[in-house]
């Protein structure tokens, strides 16, 4: 047992999270978890079945003589986001996820944790095992690919699932109720560009933006964050005045994050490197007077990159029309929602660049909770791009969930958050996708809600999870299944 989960309760659910913290898990790479999930279901005398995404489900009889009692599943997804800080050392198709307790919190040492949403599936591996519990019959469905697509639930067949009531486990904020999310799209582009030689006399340099917090790009939309490819657009256009040639840019790994971090590579007439070390150490100090209350570690460099006097630049024409794009291009809150305060209704991510054989290649991704409203911000979007000279595409799309206020399962939740603590839990709508939005669509009628513990900073290296919120989350869920009539 992993050092930084002793003594922590409850014990079950804690020694499953530090063991699927040794499975790897990365999006699309979850063949190894499925089957860890289908072997503990073996081992437990369940039932339990898999389909050709590696979708899994688990049934667990009722407790005796809650036999009538209306079925619920339980539903968490086996991916999670795999970010690391750039100076950590780590495979995440082989290496374990490291634990550290940090006070009152669990954390991973330079990487994300996978508490999203490795906290669901520990809990429905701690329900299947848990000796004692009184509940009705139980389904756990874990699905896959939840982060880069929500190909499992997508994907998901209309027969898999017996029940009509759905607690989904991928809320992020102990006592909450989630009841309605946002869809999403994903508008994609590629700057097709011609490279040459650098001119004479021109030194190679990197230029990095370093330090920033990142984080979902739903959840953490609103908080202000800055998009290192933002800030380093900003400063490639200053140095631009200098004479900087573009040669490469790389910046971002997830569309669902924003980016940390961003490297541009440039040459840079040598009779004006002394100007330019100049000018950046001038933005950064601009730049984070701006955002230093959020970002207070933000760090711009500039430094001369050995070896590298051969390498290529793009044409001029076609670097001031994509950093025209970038610099154009929106990121953040488009909207507020007017029914719900404090909701964001639609908002925009500029979230991955990078420069491959085919050119340059950039990602962006789009959520409302207001369907045309989607469509808007990526025709906005889309424009912008091509006016920019890239060629455009709008991909994937992932519907929201509508809330139902006068849900029995809401209902259920309520009362139960009200009789164990003394007060109402908030219900709330996500800024982000939950996979209840496609089940919903595939099982009409499917009565849900989302609930969870609280985790902080998900989808970047900074992410937590509060001990003591996982104790409670746990108490209340397993008096929601004792309270379903």
């Amino acid at each position: 047992m992993s050092s930084a989960i002793e003594g922590l309760q409850p014990g079950g659910l804690w020694r499953y999270f530090a063991e699927i913290s040794k499975i790897p898990r990365c999006s699309k790479n979850e063949a190894a978890i499925s089957k860890y999930v289908l072997d503990t279901a073996k081992r437990l005398g369940l039932e339990a079945s898999s389909d050709q995404d590696g979708n899994v489900v688990v049934r667990k009889p009722s407790s005796p003589g809650r036999e009538g009692v209306r079925s619920v599943v339980l539903q968490g997804h086996l991916d999670m986001v795999c970010e690391k800080n750039k100076d950590t050392v780590h495979d995440f198709s082989s290496d374990p996820i490291e634990l550290v307790r940090d006070g009152n919190t669990i954390r991973a040492n330079g990487t994300t944790l996978g508490a999203d949403n490795g906290i669901a599936v520990a809990t429905n591996l701690a329900l299947m095992e848990g000796a004692g519990l009184e509940h009705g019959p139980l389904e756990f469905l874990f699905t896959v690919d939840e982060e880069t697509g929500l190909t499992g639930a997508n994907n998901l067949g209309t027969d898999f699932l017996e029940s009509t009531t759905l607690i989904n486990l991928d809320s992020e904020e102990e006592g909450a109720l989630y009841v309605g999310c946002s869809g999403g799209k994903n508008t994609v582009a590629t700057w097709r560009v011609s490279r040459e030689a650098p001119p004479a006399k021109h030194a190679c340099a990197a230029v990095s933006v370093r330090g920033l917090r990142g984080g979902h790009s739903g959840l953490e939309i609103d908080k202000g964050r800055g998009n290192a490819i933002k800030i380093l657009t900003r400063v490639l256009l200053e140095l631009s005045g200098l004479g900087a040639r573009l040669s490469a840019i790389e910046g971002g790994n997830k569309h669902n994050a924003i980016p940390r971090e961003a490297e541009a590579t440039v040459f840079l007439p040598m009779k004006n490197w002394e100007d330019a070390v100049r000018r950046v150490e001038e933005m950064e100090v601009l730049l984070r007077n701006e955002v230093s209350t959020v970002e207070p570690d933000l760090a711009v460099r500039i430094e001369q990159v050995k070896g590298k006097s051969r390498g290529k630049v793009m044409k001029r024409t076609q670097q001031r029309g994509m950093l025209a794009g970038l610099a154009a291009m929106p990121h953040g809150v488009v909207k507020m929602s007017a029914d719900i305060p404090g909701l964001v209704e639609t908002s925009t991510n500029l979230a991955v660049i990078k420069t491959t054989r085919r050119g340059v290649e950039v990602a962006t991704s789009q959520r409302s909770s207001v369907s045309s409203e989607i469509e808007e911000i990526c025709q906005s979007v889309a424009f912008i791009l091509d006016l920019a000279g890239a060629e455009v595409s709008i991909e994937g799309g992932y519907p929201g969930w509508k809330p139902n206020l006068n849900s029995p399962i809401l209902a259920v939740a309520k009362s139960t958050y009200r009789d164990l603590y003394g007060r109402d839990p908030e219900v709330k709508a996500i800024h982000a996708g939950l996979e209840c939005g496609i089940i919903g669509e595939k099982y009409p009628g499917m009565d849900m809600v989302s609930l969870g513990p609280t985790l902080e900073a998900v989808h970047s290296p900074d992410e937590k999870i509060y001990i003591d919120s996982v104790e409670k989350y746990w108490t209340y869920l397993l008096a929601i299944l004792r309270n379903v009539s």
